[in-house]
């Protein structure tokens, strides 16, 4: 009987040394992918409906699909490979706020969530935080990847969000916006999806050094 060798992990070059990436690191960006499409979806389904439908009682259903976008983004946030742990770890406690903020809106009113953030826009102060760190992710693709849509979308959420907060946009601009992110978000969900896994992996070199750095300081 002869026994069957596994081929050898491929080795990679980093900045600080060799690495290689491991079927945990695989696992990771898989999931981080998962949670981007399953948010997108969520997101371009709930502006469909505020867009294309002008029967009230879909906003109802705005609320099972923010749930569903929240906590895939949410997964995403602590699967994403972030160099800077300071940033990543921001990002993570804005998405907390917003969804805490979100979840006691939620229980203390009894309109669908999406009809009291717009007509309260100071409630956004709150729920906002969902959307910089959901902000922090598109900045991030951009500048790693150079990706089109990420840079398009970089600016349009704070845009359309500070916007309505102040009062500042037409509603016809606020739902061009709103369906310019859906679509772009949407477009981004799905590049991830053939992109190669070791690019968001990164360099594992320079989380090690960054790690050995942080050890040694303590």
């Amino acid at each position: 009987m002869t026994t069957q060798t596994l081929p050898a992990p491929q080795v990679y070059q980093g900045q600080f040394g060799e690495f290689t990436i491991t079927s945990h690191d695989r696992t990771g960006v898989i999931i981080y992918r998962a949670g981007l499409m399953i948010a997108a979806l969520s997101f371009a389904i709930g502006s469909g409906l505020i867009l294309l439908n002008n029967n009230p009682t879909v906003l109802s259903a705005l609320t099972p699909l923010y749930t569903c976008f929240i906590l895939a983004l949410g997964v995403s946030l602590f699967t994403i490979h972030i160099y800077m742990i300071i940033l990543h770890r921001m990002l993570q406690i804005f998405w907390a706020i917003g969804t805490i903020a979100s979840v006691i809106l939620a229980l203390s009113t009894s309109e669908p969530l999406a009809v009291t953030v717009y007509n309260q826009p100071l409630s956004l102060f709150g729920i906002g935080f969902v959307f910089v760190a959901l902000t922090g992710i598109y900045f991030k693709e951009a500048f790693c990847f150079n990706r089109l849509e990420t840079k398009v979308l970089t600016p349009i959420v704070p845009l359309l969000l500070l916007g309505h907060l102040v009062g500042v946009l037409p509603i016809q601009w606020e739902g061009i916006l709103l369906g310019i992110w859906a679509t772009l978000f949407l477009v981004f969900a799905l590049r991830k999806t053939v992109q190669p896994i070791p690019a968001d992996i990164g360099d594992k070199s320079v989380f090690t050094y960054l790690k050995e750095q942080r050890l040694a300081k303590v």
